[in-house]
């Protein structure tokens, strides 16, 4: 029973805790009181309403009219101008830290966004600003500094004279406070670019010597920050005869932010120097800087690792050989500042080292790893091996991490500027591949394709013999990396190396991705629950199958996607399926994706699952355009097919909405045509129907031969009287001639029913070749039959509106067996009254 009571105290305890924290909120609640000053008439305007705020309102509401200033200066500029602005100036003089803040801000937007012209602008608002810009509160200052500092770049001249540069004057004095003359140097070291070299010489110089040499050490460093600005705007000459005697003046300054500030433009206004000025003033000033750095003056010594690089690659040209050695043992020191050796004592023989200690040493060992593809330039990459490897092993090898990070994201430049000799630095890549923070791991992956690409080739001028043979290393590091991003928490970083192994074809040998990471893409795909990476090693995974070569290993790796993801049980791998075949439209040609993924993707229109019918739906657009008629017509047929399926029995409304707009971009579309395909069945078609009119060539000249025939004949057998027998003779002479032409019409080749479209225009198409007995066919003469079949002599049947519809092939025989017999009961009926008119 005691730990219940315990606890029971324990929740008592608790309840008072959380009843004494919200105390102050309740009372922070508004009085009625309060929310009646808070509340503001609805019918006001925003013009009015920012009137009555800021003039009777609390703080809060006046700082949400200021931020909003840029919005009543778009909506009603000249109402603002007039009612709203003066009102604000009347409140900065007595606003707080946020009122200011915000109000310079805003000015600055307005500015930015052009609301108003720029005379307008330096009318209303230049005023406000320079009466704020010396606030006391620093933060407040630089606020309206800023400000100030890009008004300046849009201000004419005359503006500028008149409003800034003039009240500089008396502003840059020493009676004037601290605040006043730092705002001061800024606004010179802005005004070097807007001006002539004459009038800067004349008026903008003496204010700058005169700030150099102020008595606070503050306003001396900002002066001399300043005068690599203003060298740039008065040219070399004056460069050299003022600024230069005024910075080695500084850089022997007792301050040693001063100092500071001297070595670090000396370094960015190197270029502006000739040779005789870098030999004899600025070298003697960074050997003095260099010398001091380690015994007096430790404050320089991460800005000078920093700049060194370009210090030394600056001043290359004057140095002797032993000065260049010193340079080099220099920059070699601090490499390994900080660090134990293996005597056990410090490079600068300080045994007890403070936390700050540490940390600007770090600095300054990270500072190195920056400038090292500097160094290799300066000593030529041809000595790298003999002067650098060490340090680049120890750099690499750092125990701290942001030296290392630095070392990861030079890589590349370092292997770039070896470009031959990139195969000397092969074992620090396996190393920070298998670094054990994945910061570095990141850094280094970042150009990852280029390095190894790099080292497969020996550099840029060394053929294309792959190297990467003789790295057994390079393969098992670069699947650690993989396994341990894929067992930590950044996904992002697992997904980008992902990403980045999609170079390996162009790196080693097919069997060897096959074996180690193909697969791997597959297990990936199908096991880790973080969708971008799944996309990454799908995508990866089918550029592995677009660089094998080998049938075997593809078939393997497509049967696998159909049957693992394209059919597995999860319905999140069917979604994979869609998103890697999606990818392999993007890689593989149109006829690669049809021959083994096209039905496959189209079975999962009876997928169970909304969610993958309705991607899929999403992908038929896509789908479509591999299509080529009329080599895939009948994919095309069952594209159609499915989309007709998903129409009549898609149950589910999202996904039958997204049917219905997928069918309109269907319709939209226009599918590609193979022209080689298509003229190859064009030459068939000439070629069969060139027969076919040979055919009909010779069997109407057998036609015409058999009427001629007839023709010669008939006449003779009406000659004479025209008694009963002869009507009744020419009757049936004409009967047989309208059968025996119907009988040629309908030739076995075109006259086969099973060929009609429909039943019934064959059962019509008989019902009238049964009436020729009944003298139905007896009112067309001769001439129009025969233009009517020779027109349709091309078809498999007769126009339905042609009285001669088509025929059965069995009534045709029996017309043909009544008409032989009656013609030759007539002929020799017509012989014997031939013999009896002629004795």
């Amino acid at each position: 029973m005691e730990p219940a009571h315990g606890n029971l105290f324990g929740y008592i305890e608790d309840l008072q805790e959380l009843t004494i924290i919200e105390r102050p909120v309740r009372r922070s609640l508004k009085t009625p009181e309060e929310i009646e000053r808070l509340t503001v008439d609805e019918e006001l305007n925003d013009i009015e309403r920012a009137v009555y705020l800021l003039s009777s309102g609390q703080d809060i509401q006046g700082t949400s009219v200021v931020a909003n200033l840029p919005v009543l200066m778009r909506l009603n500029p000249a109402e603002t101008l007039r009612r709203v602005l003066p009102k604000i100036r009347e409140v900065l003089h007595v606003a707080g830290v946020e009122m200011q803040l915000t109000a310079a801000v805003s000015f600055l937007t307005i500015l930015q966004e052009e609301s108003v012209s720029i005379h307008t602008y330096s009318h209303s608002f230049l005023h406000i600003i320079l009466q704020n810009v010396e606030h006391r509160d620093s933060g407040v200052s630089n606020a309206w500094l800023e400000t100030l500092l890009a008004v300046i770049e849009t201000l004419p001249k005359e503006t500028i004279r008149h409003e800034i540069l003039n009240p500089l004057v008396s502003k840059a004095q020493l009676s004037q406070t601290l605040q006043s003359r730092l705002v001061s140097c800024k606004i010179l070291g802005k005004l070097a670019n807007k001006f002539e070299a004459h009038i800067i010489k004349r008026e903008i110089l003496p204010l700058v010597k005169s700030l150099c040499q102020d008595v606070e050490y503050e306003v001396r460093s900002c002066m001399c920050r300043q005068l690599e600005h203003i060298a740039q705007g008065i040219g070399t000459e004056l460069t050299k005869n003022v600024v230069l005697p005024e910075l080695v003046e500084l850089a022997r300054d007792e301050g040693s932010s001063v100092r500071l500030a001297a070595f670090e433009t000396l370094v960015n206004l190197l270029e502006m120097f000739d040779a005789d000025d870098r030999s004899q003033t600025v070298l003697p000033l960074v050997k003095s800087f260099c010398e001091k750095s380690f015994k007096a003056d430790e404050s320089i010594l991460v800005s000078l690792s920093f700049h060194l690089g370009k210090l030394c690659n600056g001043l290359y040209g004057i140095f002797t050989p032993e000065q260049h050695l010193r340079f080099l043992e220099f920059y070699k020191k601090l490499c390994t500042l900080g660090l134990q050796q293996e005597n056990g004592h410090n490079d600068n023989q300080i045994q007890f080292q403070t936390l700050e200690q540490e940390k600007k040493y770090i600095s300054v060992r990270k500072n190195c790893a920056y400038n090292f593809p500097a160094m290799i330039v300066f000593v030529d990459p041809k000595n790298f091996h003999l002067e650098l490897y060490s340090t680049f092993f120890c750099l690499c090898h750092d125990p701290e991490v942001p030296v290392r990070y630095t070392m990861a994201v030079g890589f590349y430049e370092v292997a770039k500027i070896l470009n031959s000799g990139v195969y000397a630095i092969h074992k620090e890549l396996v190393t920070l591949l298998q670094d054990e923070s994945l910061e570095v791991l990141d850094a280094l992956i970042g150009h990852l394709p280029e390095i190894l690409e790099l080292m497969a080739t020996g550099g840029e001028n060394s053929g294309s013999e792959s190297k990467l043979l003789t790295v057994p290393d390079l393969i098992p590091a670069l699947t650690t990396a993989e396994q341990r991003a894929a067992t930590s928490l950044k996904w992002r970083t697992h997904e980008k190396l992902l990403q980045k192994y999609a170079c390996l074809p162009h790196i080693i040998s097919s069997d060897q991705i096959y074996y180690r990471f193909l697969h791997r893409m597959l297990t990936i795909i199908m096991t880790n629950n973080v969708l971008p990476v799944q996309k990454a090693a799908a995508r990866t995974l089918c550029v592995y199958l677009r660089y094998n070569r080998k049938q075997e290993q593809r078939h393997e790796v497509i049967q696998k996607l159909i049957e693992q993801l394209g059919q597995g049980k999860s319905y999140w791998n069917r979604l994979r399926f869609l998103d890697t075949c999606e990818f392999i439209m993007e890689l593989f040609s149109k006829s690669f994706f049809c021959k083994y993924f096209f039905l496959p993707v189209l079975e999962l229109t009876h997928d169970p699952v909304a969610n993958v019918r309705m991607k899929l739906c999403y992908l038929l657009p896509k789908v479509k355009s591999t299509l080529k008629v009329p080599t895939d017509k009948h994919l095309l047929q069952q594209l159609e097919l499915c989309i007709r399926k998903l129409l009549c029995q898609e149950k589910d409304k999202d996904v039958l909405t997204i049917v219905k707009r997928t069918v309109l971009e269907l319709d939209r579309m226009e599918i590609s045509v193979d022209a080689e395909q298509l003229e190859k069945e064009k030459q068939q078609n000439e070629g069969r129907s060139a027969n076919i009119s040979d055919k009909m060539f010779k069997k109407k000249r057998r036609d015409s031969k058999t009427s001629s025939a007839l023709a010669k004949n008939i006449p003779l057998s009406v000659s004479g009287s025209s008694t009963p027998s002869t009507s009744k003779e020419g009757k049936k002479s004409k009967l047989v001639r309208s059968q025996s032409f119907s009988t040629q019409a309908l030739h076995p080749k075109y006259g086969n029913i099973d060929k009609c479209p429909n039943k019934s225009s064959a059962t019509g198409y008989s019902s009238s070749i049964s009436g020729v007995g009944k003298g139905s066919i007896l009112q067309f003469s001769d001439d129009s039959f025969r233009t009517r079949s020779t027109s349709n002599i091309g078809n498999a049947a007769f126009p339905s509106s042609s009285p001669l519809a088509t025929s059965s092939r069995n009534s045709v025989n029996s017309v043909d067996q009544k008409n032989n017999g009656n013609k030759d009961s007539q002929s020799r009926k017509m012989s014997l009254k031939n013999r009896k008119s002629n004795p």
